[in-house]
Order: C-alpha cells, then structure tokens, then sequence
C-alpha cells in the first residue's frame, strides 16, 4: 500500500487523483490534505478517505472546517500547514497540486525530505528547477512528471538511453483561439477565453492554455526534468489532443504515447510507477480518432511562447520574474483590468524591468518572484490597462 499526502485535494488534478485512489481500494491510504478555502469539499474528501492532517488557507477556513468534522483529524493552515502535509510522517509520496508559486516551498520541504513528489504544481520547477534537482539529487527523491505532456515524455523515455535522445516535442492543443486572428485577439474577454476546447482545468491554466503561457511554462519544465537545453525541445500545436508528447531519437525515429484526454491516466501512471496497473478509464480507439494535424505554433499571436523561451534562455531568475509576472497578469485579465494582448506586454515589461540573478537557492528565486510580481503591478499602475 502506498501512502500519500495530497497538496491542492480540491483543485481538479486534486480531485482527480482522489478519483484515482477511490478506483484502486486497498493500494493507497491517504494520510493528509492540503487545500485552500473550500472547506465544504475538504470536509466530503475527510469523510471518505480519513485523513489524519489537513491544512487550509487561513484561520478562517479552520474554523469553518472545524464546525464541519470536528476533531475527526488535526487542521493546520497557511503555508506552514503546507509544508506540514508535504513532509507529514508515514507517507510515501506527496501529490503536489497546488497551482502557481504557492506550491513551492511545500514541495521543496517534501523534496528534502527525501519524499518522492508526483508533480502537477509546474511552476515549482519553472520558477526553482536549479534548487529543485539539486534538492532531489541530494536527498533521493524521485520527481515524476503529472503534466500529461511530461508524463507522456516520462512513458517514452521508459527503457532507453539519454544520450539516444535528439529532441523532446511537447504537443499543445493550440487552445480556443488557435485559428483566432491578432485584430480578434484583442477583444477576446475571459468568458471566451475560459472555453478549453478539449481539457477541463481551473481558470489560471485555462488562461495559460489560451495564451500558449501553459506550453512555455511546460517547456521550461522539460528542461529540469529531462536535463535537455532550449534548443532540444519542441511545440508542435495538435488541436486532437490524442498524441500527448513524443519523443526524436538521434536515428529519427520517433516515439509517441497516445491516448484518452483523461488526466487520471498520467496521475495513475505517476502513482502507480514503476508499475502499470489497469484503468477504471475509457478505452482508446484508434480507429476512431480520426485525422491527426500537427501545426507550428504562430509565436506573433501568441507571444507569450516566445517569453518563455526568452527567460529559460535568459536563465537565472528570469523564469521566476515570468512567472510571477504571468500570474499577476492572468488575475488582472480574469478581472478585467487588461486585454487578452496585454497579458503578454505586462510579462514582458517586468522581464525588461527586472534584474537577473542567480538561482541556486530557493530564497533567491522567491525575492525574484516578488521582484517580478512588483513590476507587473508597476506596469498596471501605469494606466495600461484596459
């Protein structure tokens, strides 16, 4: 039995991987939660699983919560209560499923602590890869990718040799607006924009999958999880969302995972390795896939793609300032407070704006992050917005 604490157990991947747990009876234990301020979904998740520790947002939550389960497990809060659940004593592997750079030190406290960390919480090793790898290297613990992309690369990679690889290529379903002119794309409002046409993922992804941020984001990652530089690493639009990454070996031969859109198969894929167990999930049918297309992505209507290369190019903190920069921007948008376009030109201000540094502790990234968040709200304060 493998015993797991949970980060993010509300949010979808959260949710989807208690999904996981409930299909498999008697392979897991679930020994604690953390989640934000939806107490009331908390509350059900503590009543089927029992966990003994979960932790919520804020004093406020506690006492929500409390009122709700009362002494049936310990509650603790803040990010403190995070990094209490990611290092909780008797768990085999946290679940990091926290969205944007909150994640972070709870996933470095379970990386220390020699935990081996399913990781859907991207922006851990987009903002920290350096700190991350180094942490895991040091302590043995084990990083394996939930991102279907990098779960699909992790599935291809299975078997070979490292130095057989040329290239990685990330596939991206091009989002809602991938046939969308530029003209368009400036009056696009968050109601659109939160249309995915194949994945159902909270509104900060969804966002990040309209703009192509998600895509750049994932590349950043592959970076640290695959070793491999910018220039060995691919996006390929692929708006069927059936071929979910591949790999080039230096032959030319390609390898590819295919499969249902289901992100329960790369989280039971993530839990369940080094094994592969069968799945309470829908077949997939070759047959009926239909034509599968491959574009390249367009880097002028999409410029946060090309912001991403940018900073990982840049390296340092430059990819913790983009970060940082794109969730103050993703808020501002949802809000209404800028266009869709300008979630990119505020990103890029705060890079032009910002210093770079070293990266090599997880404190230097964090004074980067709120560097980069800083000059994003500069640039709003300006008067850009819309």
């Amino acid at each position: 039995m493998k015993r797991l604490a949970i980060l993010g157990s509300t949010g979808s991947i959260g949710v989807s991987t208690l999904d996981v747990v409930a299909a498999h009876p008697g392979r897991f234990e679930v020994v604690a939660l953390g989640a934000g301020g939806n107490v009331e979904l908390l509350a059900e998740q503590i009543d089927r699983f029992g966990p003994r520790l979960v932790a919520v947002r804020d004093t406020d939550a506690v006492e929500r919560l409390r009122t709700l389960v009362g002494d049936r497990c310990a509650i603790a809060e803040g990010i403190d209560g995070q990094i209490e659940v990611a290092t909780v004593d008797g768990a085999d592997m946290t679940v990091s499923a926290l969205v944007g750079a909150v994640g972070l030190r709870p996933t470095y406290a379970a990386i220390r602590a020699g935990r081996d960390v399913a990781l859907a919480n991207k922006e851990t090793l987009v903002v920290a890869g350096r700190a991350m790898t180094a942490a895991a290297r040091e302590s043995g613990a084990g990083l394996l990718p939930v991102d279907s992309e990098h779960n699909a690369i992790h599935q291809c990679l299975r078997g070979e040799e490292a130095a057989e690889v040329r290239r990685l290529w990330l596939t991206a379903s091009g989002g809602p607006f991938r046939k969308v002119s530029a003209e368009r794309l400036r009056d696009v409002g968050p109601k659109e924009a939160l249309r995915h046409p194949t994945w159902k993922m909270g509104p900060k992804i969804t966002i990040d999958s309209a703009t192509l941020m998600n895509k750049g984001l994932e590349v950043i990652e592959a970076r640290w999880l695959f070793g491999l530089a910018a220039d060995r690493i691919r996006v390929v639009v692929h708006p069927q969302s059936v071929v979910h990454s591949m790999v080039e070996f230096v032959d030319g031969s390609f390898k590819a995972q295919l499969g249902v859109t289901d992100m329960r198969h790369p989280i039971q894929y993530a839990l369940s390795w080094p094994e592969r167990w069968p799945a309470q999930l829908p077949d997939f049918d070759p047959l009926g896939a239909g034509t599968l297309e491959f574009e390249e992505p367009d880097r002028d209507r999409f410029p946060c793609l090309a912001l991403a290369f940018r900073a990982l190019e840049a390296g340092g903190t430059a990819p913790a300032v983009l970060n940082a920069a794109n969730e103050i921007a993703v808020e501002s948008f949802l809000a209404g407070r800028i266009g869709f376009m300008q979630i990119a030109e505020m990103i890029e201000a705060a890079l032009e704006a910002t210093a770079g540094g070293p990266d090599e502790t997880v404190e230097q990234v964090l004074e980067a992050d709120r560097h980069g968040r800083a000059a994003a709200r500069a640039w709003l304060e300006q008067g850009v917005g819309s």
